[in-house]
C-alpha cells in the first residue's frame, strides 16, 4: 500500500457533544484497527473540522461522513463511496433514512398540507439532504406550483431548527431522524414543544466517504474495519450510544433517489423550496 501522508479522518455529522466520548472511542478503534492492518501516515484522532466542504473535497482525505445532498452534487466524482451506516432510530430501515416533520405542539394541523401558505419554515441548510430535500420532496406535491411557505429561514443545524419551532420563530422544520432520536435520548428538552406531524419520502442515509486517490485496496481495508467495529464486544456501549447497527455498501446508482427526487420537486414547480 502507498504511504498515507496526513490523511483526514472526522465524523462530524451526528457529532453532539454528549456524545463525543462514544465518537472518539469509535474513531480510535477505527484507527488502531487500520494501523494494524498496516495503513500509513494515519492521523492520532478524529478532527473537528470547521469547514465541511473543504473536507469533503481534501485529497488527503481518508474518512469522513458526509450528507447524501452534497454526494450527488458538488461532491460528485470528488469522492468514493466507503459504507453508509445504519441506525436504530424510528424512520430508519436499513442504510434508508426519512426526516420527522415537526410543528409546534399546540398546532392544530392535523396534516401537512394544512400548513400551505401560513407557516415559516425552517431548514439546517439549503444544501441538506435530510432538512431541505426531502422536506422540498414532501410539500412540493401539495404546493402546485405556488409557494408553500410564508418565508424560509436558515437555522445552520438541526437542533436550532428545533429550537425556532419551540420559539415560535418558524412553524415547520424537517429533522433528520437519527438527530431526532439521539436527542430523545441525551436531551429531551430539546423535543419540548414540538410534535410530530409526517414522515418525508426516505433516500439513502449520510454516507462515508473517502479520497478519489484512496486505492481499491484501502478502500477494502475501511470497509473491513468497519465491519470489525461492529463485532468487538469492547464497542458495544459505543455502538448503542451511537444507534449505529450496520454498515452496508452502496453505490452511486443507489444514492440516485435524492437526485430524483430534486427533479421531481422542480418539475412540480419548486426547484428552489420556499
Amino acid at each position: 500500500m502507498r504511504d498515507i501522508r496526513a490523511r483526514r479522518l472526522a465524523l462530524p455529522m451526528y457529532d453532539l457533544p454528549e456524545l463525543a466520548w462514544a465518537t472518539d472511542a469509535f474513531a480510535d478503534a477505527l484507527l488502531r484497527r487500520l494501523s494494524s492492518a498496516g495503513l500509513a501516515g494515519l492521523p492520532p484522532h478524529r478532527e473537528k473540522p470547521a469547514e465541511l466542504l473543504a473536507l469533503w473535497r481534501d485529497p488527503d482525505l481518508l474518512m469522513a461522513q458526509t450528507c447524501g445532498y452534497p454526494l450527488v452534487g458538488t461532491l460528485r466524482a470528488r469522492v468514493r463511496l466507503v459504507a453508509t451506516p445504519c441506525y436504530r432510530a424510528p424512520g430508519c430501515e436499513g442504510a434508508w433514512m426519512r426526516s420527522a416533520i415537526v410543528i409546534g405542539a399546540g398546532d392544530p394541523a392535523g396534516s401537512l398540507e394544512d400548513l400551505r401558505g401560513r407557516v415559516i419554515g425552517a431548514i439546517n441548510g439549503s444544501d441538506s439532504n435530510s432538512g431541505m430535500n426531502l422536506l422540498r420532496a414532501a410539500v412540493a406535491p401539495l404546493a402546485r406550483g405556488a409557494p408553500f411557505f410564508r418565508d424560509i429561514i436558515v437555522t445552520g443545524s438541526h437542533v436550532e431548527s428545533l429550537r425556532a419551532v419551540r420559539g415560535g420563530h418558524a412553524g415547520l422544520a424537517a429533522i433528520d431522524c437519527v438527530t431526532l432520536a439521539l436527542l430523545r435520548r441525551i436531551r429531551p428538552e430539546a423535543l419540548d414543544g414540538v410534535r410530530l406531524l409526517d414522515w418525508t419520502p426516505a433516500s439513502p442515509g449520510l454516507p462515508l466517504v473517502t479520497a478519489t486517490g484512496t486505492t481499491d485496496t484501502e478502500l477494502t481495508v475501511l470497509r473491513a474495519a468497519l465491519a470489525g467495529l461492529l463485532r468487538d464486544p469492547a464497542l458495544a456501549a459505543v455502538r448503542e450510544a451511537l444507534l449505529i447497527e450496520d454498515f452496508q455498501i452502496l453505490d452511486e446508482a443507489g444514492y440516485a433517489v435524492i437526485a430524483e427526487l430534486e427533479r421531481q420537486a422542480s418539475e412540480a414547480g419548486m426547484a428552489v423550496l420556499r
